[in-house]
């Protein structure tokens, strides 16, 4: 099964969210069949990364977008613990500072886009700004919807650069929502996260539906696609996330480079220091 297919949203076809089950896990009967799977994209990550990092002519750019407990957190936690840290930035978009909001919307988001060879990964991202902007009427509808060619643009230009561009938008029902909400007021260690503004948000469930089936659609394209990922089995949302990223880094057929010394001439110079230490000098 290619989730890459199945999860992609149609660029400017309408996407209507509630047509899509949340509950979704495809043929996948027991967790940990799907686990022994996403081991195996896992695996496949952090060995592509390598390479990526070495060859250094590409970037991987992953936007995780989804309402209140979706499972943004989660993802980047069990998704993408295979990779090393070294080559990898992740970023949370929060409300923009009185700084940020001086300037265009994207002029915070484009310092964090990854190098070549590296990965960033948004929690939240560019996207907030014709979603949170729109559900608040922060701007009228003719900005926002001038927002979604300028995000295509800026999303072309990395594109040009040799970045690769991942949208997941994490697809949880409203019943879903609220028994994570209840997990959180159960555990200690989650406690943390609970804020009032959680179940206001939940207020505009619909009108945040809406805004992501506009912004989806009219952003989505080939060279930065956006994937609609039933998320209310974690696990079946690991999965499904592990083998779209797992098979947008093979698509770049990565190799290593090529040696930039005389591996001959260092190989000499091994067996000289090798034989001295054998000698003792």
């Amino acid at each position: 099964m290619d989730f890459r297919e199945e999860f992609f949203v149609r660029p400017e076809h309408r996407l209507h969210l509630s047509h899509i089950d949340p509950g979704y896990k495809g043929d996948h009967d027991t967790e940990k069949l799907a686990e022994e799977q996403t081991a195996k994209y896992h695996a496949s990550i952090g060995r592509l990364q390598s390479v990526m990092a070495a060859q250094k002519e590409h970037a991987l750019l992953i936007v995780l977008q989804g309402l209140d407990a979706a499972g943004k957190d989660g993802t980047i936690k069990h998704v993408f613990s295979a990779l090393n840290p070294q080559g990898v930035s992740t970023v949370a978009f929060k409300e923009p500072t009185a700084v940020e909001l001086e300037h265009d919307f994207l002029w915070r988001v484009h310092p964090h886009t990854p190098g070549r060879g590296q990965i960033a990964i948004f929690n939240r991202s560019h996207y907030e700004d014709v979603l949170v902007a729109r559900v608040h009427g922060l701007v009228d509808k003719a900005t926002w919807t001038e927002r979604y060619a300028l995000i295509q643009n800026f999303e072309r230009g990395l594109l040009a650069a040799g970045t690769v561009v991942l949208k997941f938008f994490l697809h949880i029902s409203r019943h879903e929502q609220l028994q994570r909400f209840k997990e959180r007021l159960d555990d200690p260690a989650r406690n943390w996260k609970i804020s009032e503004a959680d179940y206001l948000e939940r207020e505009r469930w619909n009108a945040y539906r809406h805004a992501y089936e506009d912004a989806l659609a009219a952003t989505s394209t080939r060279h930065a696609p956006w994937y609609v990922i039933p998320a209310n089995h974690k696990w079946f949302r690991n999965l499904a996330v592990s083998q779209i990223v797992a098979s947008a880094l093979e698509d770049l057929d990565l190799a290593y480079p090529a040696a930039t010394v005389d591996l001959e001439q260092i190989r000499r110079q091994y067996e000289r220091a090798l034989e001295a230490e054998r000698k003792g000098e």
